[in-house]
C-alpha cells in the first residue's frame, strides 16, 4: 500500500521531536508493507477525522483507506487525539 500524508498531518509531524518523527515514519512504512494493514488498526466510531487509527507509542494517526492508499489525516498525542 501507498501512504499519503495530509497537509495537516505533515504539519503535526513536523512539530514533533525528530526521534518521534522517525519512529512514526518507520511504523507507517511497516504498516503499509503488511498484507492487511487494517489488522493493526482500530475502527473509529466517530468519523470526524478518519475511519481508523494506528497506535504509535503515545501518538495516534487517524486515517482513511481508499483502494491501495492509506491517507493519514492527523497525528496527535494520545491525550489530545479524541478531543
Amino acid at each position: 500500500m501507498r501512504i499519503f500524508y495530509s497537509e495537516k498531518a505533515i504539519k503535526q509531524l513536523q512539530e514533533l521531536p525528530y526521534s518521534t518523527q522517525k519512529r512514526i515514519a518507520e511504523k507507517m512504512l511497516f504498516y503499509a508493507s503488511q498484507e492487511n494493514p487494517l489488522a493493526f488498526a482500530k475502527h473509529l466510531i466517530d468519523y470526524r477525522e478518519g475511519g481508523f487509527r494506528f497506535r504509535i507509542g503515545d501518538h495516534r494517526a487517524t486515517f482513511d483507506v481508499e483502494k491501495n492508499t492509506i491517507y493519514i489525516l492527523t497525528i496527535k498525542k494520545r491525550d489530545k487525539a479524541y478531543d
